[in-house]
Protein backbone atom coordinates (compact mmCIF):
# COMPACT_ATOMS: atom_id res chain seq x y z
CA UNK A 1 0.00 0.00 0.00
CA UNK A 2 1.49 3.61 -1.34
CA UNK A 3 1.33 6.39 1.55
CA UNK A 4 -0.69 9.11 0.73
CA UNK A 5 1.20 12.24 0.26
CA UNK A 6 -0.22 15.38 1.38
CA UNK A 7 0.65 18.70 -0.60
CA UNK A 8 0.94 21.84 1.29
CA UNK A 9 -1.57 24.58 -0.07
CA UNK A 10 -0.47 27.97 -1.29
CA UNK A 11 -2.16 30.99 -1.05
CA UNK A 12 -2.61 33.09 -4.38
CA UNK A 13 -3.47 36.62 -3.94
CA UNK A 14 -6.52 36.36 -6.02
CA UNK A 15 -8.36 34.08 -3.50
CA UNK A 16 -7.37 35.98 -0.25
CA UNK A 17 -10.38 37.66 1.47
CA UNK A 18 -9.56 40.53 3.68
CA UNK A 19 -11.63 40.46 6.74
CA UNK A 20 -11.87 43.87 9.11
CA UNK A 21 -11.24 43.60 12.97
CA UNK A 22 -11.53 46.77 15.07
CA UNK A 23 -9.29 47.20 18.34
CA UNK A 24 -10.22 49.71 21.26
CA UNK A 25 -6.72 50.75 22.07
CA UNK A 26 -7.93 52.21 25.86
CA UNK A 27 -5.32 51.53 27.99
CA UNK A 28 -3.96 48.89 26.52
CA UNK A 29 -0.10 48.70 26.38
CA UNK A 30 1.93 49.82 23.26
CA UNK A 31 3.86 46.78 22.63
CA UNK A 32 1.08 44.20 23.05
CA UNK A 33 -1.04 45.89 21.12
CA UNK A 34 1.02 46.57 18.29
CA UNK A 35 2.77 42.66 18.24
CA UNK A 36 -1.16 41.83 18.06
CA UNK A 37 -2.06 44.08 15.36
CA UNK A 38 1.17 43.27 13.11
CA UNK A 39 0.52 39.60 13.53
CA UNK A 40 -2.98 39.94 12.00
CA UNK A 41 -1.61 42.62 9.32
CA UNK A 42 0.51 39.81 8.17
CA UNK A 43 -2.38 36.97 7.98
CA UNK A 44 -0.07 35.01 10.74
CA UNK A 45 -3.31 34.11 12.58
CA UNK A 46 -4.85 32.65 9.31
CA UNK A 47 -4.05 28.64 8.26
CA UNK A 48 -3.83 29.74 5.20
CA UNK A 49 -0.65 32.19 6.00
CA UNK A 50 1.82 32.14 2.79
CA UNK A 51 4.35 34.33 3.32
CA UNK A 52 5.03 35.90 -0.13
CA UNK A 53 1.57 36.93 -0.14
CA UNK A 54 -0.31 39.40 1.49
CA UNK A 55 -3.34 37.50 3.11
CA UNK A 56 -3.89 39.84 6.09
CA UNK A 57 -7.11 41.77 7.49
CA UNK A 58 -7.44 45.06 7.37
CA UNK A 59 -7.37 46.69 10.88
CA UNK A 60 -9.22 49.48 12.74
CA UNK A 61 -7.77 51.17 16.07
CA UNK A 62 -9.22 53.64 17.77
CA UNK A 63 -8.61 55.70 21.15
CA UNK A 64 -4.95 55.78 19.63
CA UNK A 65 -4.63 58.84 22.13
CA UNK A 66 -5.24 56.72 25.16
CA UNK A 67 -2.60 53.83 24.61
CA UNK A 68 -0.69 52.93 27.66
CA UNK A 69 3.20 52.76 28.15
CA UNK A 70 4.53 51.55 31.28
CA UNK A 71 7.64 52.31 32.83
CA UNK A 72 9.66 55.35 32.31
CA UNK A 73 8.22 55.16 28.89
CA UNK A 74 6.39 58.32 28.42
CA UNK A 75 9.86 60.32 29.33
CA UNK A 76 12.42 58.08 28.40
CA UNK A 77 11.15 56.71 24.98
CA UNK A 78 13.27 58.95 22.43
CA UNK A 79 11.62 59.10 18.72
CA UNK A 80 14.58 60.19 16.43
CA UNK A 81 14.09 61.85 12.51
CA UNK A 82 16.40 63.31 10.06
CA UNK A 83 15.69 65.99 7.25
CA UNK A 84 18.42 64.61 5.71
CA UNK A 85 20.92 68.35 6.20
CA UNK A 86 23.89 68.17 7.93
CA UNK A 87 23.30 68.94 11.76
CA UNK A 88 19.49 67.73 10.97
CA UNK A 89 18.30 65.05 13.21
CA UNK A 90 15.65 65.99 15.38
CA UNK A 91 14.13 64.49 18.69
CA UNK A 92 11.17 64.05 20.47
CA UNK A 93 9.91 62.13 23.32
CA UNK A 94 7.08 59.87 23.78
CA UNK A 95 5.00 62.26 25.53
CA UNK A 96 5.37 65.11 23.59
CA UNK A 97 4.58 62.51 20.09
CA UNK A 98 1.35 61.28 22.08
CA UNK A 99 -0.07 65.24 22.50
CA UNK A 100 0.90 66.08 19.21
CA UNK A 101 0.06 63.21 17.19
CA UNK A 102 -1.62 60.42 18.96
CA UNK A 103 -1.49 58.20 15.81
CA UNK A 104 2.20 58.17 15.01
CA UNK A 105 3.05 56.28 18.42
CA UNK A 106 0.96 53.45 16.84
CA UNK A 107 1.57 54.07 13.57
CA UNK A 108 5.39 53.78 14.43
CA UNK A 109 5.11 50.80 16.66
CA UNK A 110 3.79 48.67 14.03
CA UNK A 111 5.71 49.76 11.19
CA UNK A 112 8.36 48.42 13.28
CA UNK A 113 6.93 44.87 12.99
CA UNK A 114 6.30 44.85 9.51
CA UNK A 115 8.81 43.75 6.92
CA UNK A 116 10.67 46.08 4.99
CA UNK A 117 9.31 45.60 1.61
CA UNK A 118 6.81 46.16 -0.88
CA UNK A 119 4.67 43.81 0.38
CA UNK A 120 5.16 45.26 4.14
CA UNK A 121 4.34 48.48 2.48
CA UNK A 122 1.23 46.65 1.29
CA UNK A 123 0.61 45.63 4.94
CA UNK A 124 0.87 48.79 6.55
CA UNK A 125 -1.83 50.40 4.35
CA UNK A 126 -4.18 48.11 5.67
CA UNK A 127 -4.03 50.09 9.23
CA UNK A 128 -6.25 52.78 9.88
CA UNK A 129 -5.90 54.81 13.23
CA UNK A 130 -8.14 57.10 15.06
CA UNK A 131 -7.44 59.22 17.93
CA UNK A 132 -11.19 59.19 19.10
CA UNK A 133 -13.98 56.30 19.46
CA UNK A 134 -15.48 56.22 15.84
CA UNK A 135 -14.40 55.21 12.00
CA UNK A 136 -15.92 55.80 9.20
CA UNK A 137 -15.51 51.90 7.78
CA UNK A 138 -19.03 51.09 9.29
CA UNK A 139 -19.84 49.78 5.67
CA UNK A 140 -17.21 47.00 5.94
CA UNK A 141 -18.47 45.64 8.85
CA UNK A 142 -15.62 45.13 11.26
CA UNK A 143 -15.94 42.30 14.06
CA UNK A 144 -14.57 43.55 17.85
CA UNK A 145 -10.62 42.07 17.94
CA UNK A 146 -10.15 40.93 22.00
CA UNK A 147 -6.33 41.34 22.81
Amino acid sequence: MKAKLYKTKSERKEDVVHAWWVIDAEDVPLGRLSTRIAHVLRGKHKPSYTPHVDCGDCVIVLNADKVRLTGNKMSDKVYLSHTGYPGGQRSITAAELLKKKPRAVVEKAVKGMLPRTKLGNAMFRKLFVYEGGEHTHTAQKPQKLEL
